[in-house]
């Protein structure tokens, strides 16, 4: 990276991310890609992308900077984020990496690394990596020892197969309900794959936005706000219901029959409710989370556990405690049945299962849910940050305070969390209560006491 840049290159539990030509180079790639390459002691690894038009000059550089080091590269093309992680599973391969920045904007690119289990890498891997890069103590193999490039377009098809082979997918029943879907795919990494799983689910499709241009049509995250178009075509065509997916298909959100955006917390809600009224068992979910997950979990007699923000990090607990269904309440659903990676075309099996075996409306399934409202905000992240939490610390003392991700204020019926993000150099600001009044009132508060706004 050239010394004078000063834009920024996060690498987290959610990859590295940067801004392509700003912060992102393909020197970075090559870097990271060659320490991954190093880590993995050459072997079979896994390599996707997304559809953002530098997707394919960062994977070809991750390509070559694996086969230096010995690796056996299995290029998949354009995949989802959860087919690259089954994949490295289902091929028994050493690692995967998949060029994505999921839900950032167009300009940014980044490497989502998975370690042998088809999950993104520990802290502590992530860290082994991190040092290999900046040493660049890499492991280069002679002319004779250099690792094979081959192309596997297949696990897509494979994935399905998996995930209609799944107990808690109703397929016949959702075959039988021909449900009319109305599919928008931000024209990401789930343009091909969604339609097909749909497709193999006996439904009536509409598509939007499921090409691969390059570019996003909207703003990249499935948020309600963003999803205006999809609502209007949901209530055009009379569908059941109406999904959205983010760049690299592994968080979903959903239109209901009404063509309204429900909110992508109701993703996992609605999952998890279905999948506890199928079979009983623990649940773990992100401090970020909303409650109607408690309000699900406590509704069928089981507990739930939170863990930092970050897919590696739940998924790391439900392994823990042995949980049967997971995820982060930005329409990500994990279900360690299946594998231990969120999943958008998941969540539209275990929906559409929902609907088809208890024959009721979106609408319907939703409003049986405790309403909860939810405010996020974003703010620049300055020096002072860890001073500013502890003022808010003393403000909100009457509170149950938690500190494992940022600070978390827990309240009777509501609660405000703030911490650093994973993907972003900003302040994720969330807040939620029975009343939207409440809750954006907690969120101003504490843009307030912070003076970043």
């Amino acid at each position: 990276m050239p010394a004078n840049s000063t834009k920024p290159l996060l690498f987290t539990v959610s990859g590295l991310r940067g801004i392509v030509g700003q912060s992102l180079y393909p020197s970075t790639v090559l870097d990271y890609a060659t320490a991954f390459g190093t880590w993995c002691r050459g072997g079979k690894v896994i390599l996707a992308r997304d559809t953002r038009a530098s997707g394919e000059m960062l994977k070809m550089t991750a390509a070559s900077a694996l086969l230096s080091t010995g690796c056996e590269v299995i290029d998949m093309g354009i995949a989802p984020t959860p087919t690259v992680g089954l994949a490295v599973t289902n091929l028994r391969a050493k690692g995967g990496i998949t060029v994505t920045a999921s839900h950032n904007p167009i300009q940014w690119n980044a490497l989502k690394f998975f370690n042998h289990k088809g999950r993104y890498l520990s802290p502590p891997e992530i860290e082994a990596i991190q040092r290999l890069a900046e040493s660049k103590e890499f492991v280069f193999r002679d002319w004779n020892h250099l690792g094979k490039f081959h192309t596997d377009y297949s696990q897509i098809k494979k994935h399905i197969r998996q995930i209609l082979a799944l107990k808690y997918v109703r397929a016949r029943k959702i075959r039988r309900a021909r449900f009319k879907v109305v599919l928008e795919a931000v024209n990401g990494a789930g343009y091909q794959a969604g339609p097909e799983l749909l497709k193999a689910l006996g439904c009536k499709i509409i598509k939007i936005n499921c090409d691969n241009t390059g570019t996003f049509p909207r703003k990249p995250e499935p948020l309600v706000e963003n999803l205006r178009q999809l609502e209007r075509a949901a209530k055009k065509a009379k569908a059941d219901i109406g999904f959205a997916l983010d760049p690299d298909a592994d968080r979903l959100a959903i239109v209901s029959e009404k063509g309204r955006a429900i909110g992508e917390e109701y993703t996992l809600a609605l999952a998890v409710d279905y999948l506890l009224s199928q079979k009983k068992g623990k649940v773990a979910v992100n401090l970020s989370t909303s409650r109607m997950i408690d309000e699900v979990a406590r509704k069928h007699g089981v507990t739930v556990e939170r863990t930092r923000v970050g897919e590696a990090n739940v998924s790391a607990r439900l392994v823990e405690i042995k949980g049967i269904i997971g995820g982060e309440g930005n329409g990500g659903v994990i279900l360690p049945e299946l594998h231990y990676t969120r999943d958008a075309l998941l969540g539209m099996a275990l929906i559409l299962s929902y609907l088809a075996e208890t024959d009721e409306k979106i609408t319907s399934l939703k409003e049986k849910i405790p309403k909860y409202y939810m405010v996020k905000q974003v703010a620049e992240l300055d020096g002072d940050f860890p001073t500013k939490l502890d003022q808010l610390k003393a403000e909100f003392r009457e509170a149950e305070i938690t500190t494992l991700d940022g600070v978390k204020f827990d309240f009777a019926d509501h609660w405000l969390h703030l911490r650093k993000s994973n993907t972003e150099p900003v302040v994720r600001i969330i807040a939620e209560a029975r009343s939207k009044e409440i809750a954006s009132g907690l969120a101003q508060q504490a843009l307030k006491i912070l003076k970043i706004r």
